[in-house]
């Protein structure tokens, strides 16, 4: 089943990420590197404005949730804890991706009911996991954010969401462990994942960052994670038997019916951005650019110099760039202020006295008759 989850989920990306106009050579298309459009700039290293890597260390708390055996029960807390350290690159200012590692511990306890929860008192038991998993990461921040908001941005919320795989050990100790063996005695119950594509879990969750410097950021981040296990909280091998409702037989994971035992955890840590620019993608607002630009036209001068060598024979092209400084008064001139003649008999249409008749400057442009 979480092998079919799996390959639905990674089907929607395969299809897209095929480029069905993807250019072969740049001879396809003279000049450009990637489309047809005649101002296309090659990406490269050289081009890039803003760090997108960063390295991101943090822990806290983790608790057993909605499973048989539970972290917070009767109002106590049974406490465990998590850490993790991540690689991650910043796609866009709106969305990155992380490769991360997380291991802890978590401690959860359930009594059984009936007689058998009298024998076995309250049962204990303790969930240690190590998770590999790829998580995406959306800056919500950056895409709620006002067009006139012009405060420093500084704290940014974002949203996760990942799959991966995950081992885990358990242990569960009660005043009746001999029950599940007698050679030798008392033997708690053991469960060992390996980590395989059997293990997958789901996590999402919120986060907070802050920007500290340009190098440090500060971030807080709250995960809950989905295993699809029901032995992950350390209450024993689940089978289809277990969940009969016509069953006797009391079991730690009979106590409620979900077939996944999850996790919740608590986290603060550290993002170190990599990289020479002042700027990290992730706190790059777009209309900040826009704002910085509209100022500087703001601010420029409105005495605007058309002319700066001026207009000398008055015919409305600047000396700068009038081919014919010295046009006569009257005359019509073209773009680079030369006179114009119609008829091109050498004659500008100011004296020729048939513009549109080619004839020799002697007789005013006219032709002559024999």
């Amino acid at each position: 089943m979480k092998l079919s989850l799996l390959l639905l989920a990674a089907m929607p990306v395969a299809m897209y990420a095929q480029d069905s106009i993807a250019v072969r050579s740049n001879d396809m298309y003279p000049n450009t590197f990637s489309s047809g459009s005649a101002h296309v700039q090659p990406f490269n290293n050289a081009s890039r404005r803003f760090n997108d890597w960063s390295v991101s260390i943090g822990g806290g708390a983790a608790f057993m949730v909605h499973s048989d055996l539970k972290s917070i029960t009767d109002q106590k807390i049974n406490w465990g804890y998590n850490s993790y350290i991540s690689l991650d690159k910043q796609i866009s200012h709106l969305f990155g991706i992380s490769l991360i590692y997380q291991k802890g511990e978590t401690t959860q306890k359930a009594q059984l009911e009936g007689t058998a929860g009298i024998a076995a008192g309250i049962g204990e038991a303790k969930t240690k996991y190590n998770q590999i998993a790829l998580m995406g990461d959306v800056n919500f921040s950056n895409l709620l954010r006002r067009v006139d908001n012009h405060s420093p941005y500084r704290w940014a919320m974002h949203g996760y969401a990942g799959i991966g795989i995950m081992s885990f050990n358990t242990s569960l100790h009660d005043n009746n462990e001999f029950r599940w063996s007698t050679v030798p005695a008392r033997i708690p119950l053991f469960i060992n994942q390996k980590l395989d594509i059997n293990s997958l879990y789901y996590q999402l969750g919120l986060g907070i960052k802050y920007n500290v410097s340009r190098l440090i950021d500060l971030e807080a981040r709250t995960m809950y994670m989905i295993s699809g296990d029901d032995e992950f909280d350390g209450g024993g091998y689940a089978g289809p038997a277990d969940y009969d409702p016509s069953s006797n037989v009391s079991k730690y994971n009979m106590i409620n019916k979900r077939r996944s035992d999850n996790a919740w955890t608590v986290n603060l840590g550290l993002s170190f951005k990599l990289g020479k620019h002042m700027t990290h993608l992730a706190w790059h607002d777009p209309l900040q650019e826009a704002y910085y630009r509209a100022s500087v036209l703001e601010n420029k001068s409105p005495e605007l110099i058309v002319c700066e060598k001026g207009d000398a024979d008055n015919d409305g092209v600047c000396d700068d760039w009038d081919r014919q400084p010295d046009t006569p008064s009257g005359a019509r001139v073209d773009g680079a202020g030369v006179a114009l003649d119609i008829d091109m008999d050498g004659v500008i249409d100011l004296n020729d006295k048939c513009v549109t008749v080619p004839g020799p400057v002697e007789n005013q442009g006219c032709p002559t008759n024999k």
